[in-house]
């Protein structure tokens, strides 16, 4: 469970110069992913084998849009 007084260090990626991205946060055992452009917005909440499942479906082009 996330408690409240955990404070997430958001991280977006270095390609981001719009502003308008994605931002992934690590808190305890879950990792959080919020839209930059509503950071006081509910963000979603992943569990590590969640997050190691999308990362796999990343590198393994799962998410291709050919």
């Amino acid at each position: 469970m996330i408690k409240p007084t955990d404070e997430p260090r958001w991280r977006r990626s270095g390609q981001c110069s719009t502003g308008a991205c994605v931002e992934v946060a690590k808190v305890g055992d879950h990792f959080l992913v919020r839209d930059s452009k509503e950071p006081g917005g509910t963000p979603l909440a992943f569990t590590k084998a969640e997050w190691d499942a999308f990362v796999a479906g990343i590198k393994a082009g799962d998410f291709g849009f050919e």
